[in-house]
């Protein structure tokens, strides 16, 4: 694999991960329990549009088949999506996208953080202005498992349930492979063991000041990286690129 294959693999991931749940956060508008809860979390959804345009733009540059951002995401199958299995999973009951966006967040912070540093600059300018959209979602999503954890029992055996239903999809954010092998050695990418360890501290004490139980680091879901998906993404799909498969020449 050639440095800039890897870059091109690398950037379509995060690209996947940021669309992917953008269309699941949008689900909430006009459906949150609360007014400010709707605005925030289309916001959200929002940012990760805005992430995923500007990650699939370059790896389309990278790939140099003339694929445009919208070519890579409304043209490509179920399996040639790289995408995080979390992020596809449905939304569930608010605590369950609360417990989502905690971690995906708090992951997101901490791997921009460190990519800030990347020795490619498009990928450094790209995670200087992540920073600062991810901070507010994982403080945001840490708020709301705290009022929910030491709020009402209804509350905190909502967010708890959320919380060890989604712990197995938590490993696979941190798995490496060959691309960030390539990239690590180059200072492109980061070391994901450290991200690991900075985002369990996190979590940890996120989850014990809201009075909720760590889950046992056991089984964890995979298969995301390698394209194999769980049913939901391929519903996804058929939703989000059913206009541009239908008028593939339209023009806006």
């Amino acid at each position: 694999m050639t440095e800039e294959q890897a870059i091109y693999n690398y950037c379509l991931r995060m690209g996947d991960n940021s669309l992917i749940q953008s269309y699941r956060l949008s689900e909430w508008c006009s459906n949150a329990p609360i007014l400010e809860e709707d605005l925030a979390l289309t916001n959200f959804a929002l940012d990760m549009i805005g992430r995923a345009q500007a990650m699939l733009a370059y790896a389309g540059k990278i790939e140099g088949k003339g694929r445009t951002d919208d070519d890579l995401a409304y043209r490509r199958s179920e399996r040639q999506y790289y995408n995080h299995l979390i992020m596809e999973l449905p939304n569930g009951d608010f605590a369950k996208t609360i417990a989502r966006l905690l971690f995906t967040a708090t992951y997101e912070f901490y791997l921009f953080t460190d990519l800030q540093r990347s020795a490619d600059p498009t990928i450094a300018a790209i995670a200087a202005k992540t920073v600062k959209e991810v901070k507010y979602h994982m403080a945001h999503a840490g708020d709301w498992v705290l009022r929910l954890g030491d709020g009402t029992e209804e509350s905190h055996n909502r967010i708890q349930k959320a919380i060890n239903k989604l712990w197995m999809y938590t490993g696979e954010l941190f798995e490496t492979d060959e691309t960030d092998a390539i990239l690590a050695d180059k200072n492109i990418a980061v070391d994901l063991a450290l991200v690991k360890a900075k985002w369990t501290a996190h979590i940890t004490g996120v989850l014990k000041e809201a009075t909720l139980s760590v889950p046992e680091d056991e089984y964890m879901q995979t298969g995301g990286r390698k394209g194999v998906h769980t049913e939901h993404l391929g519903h996804i799909l058929s939703e989000m690129q059913y206009l541009q498969r239908a008028y593939p020449e339209a023009i806006w």
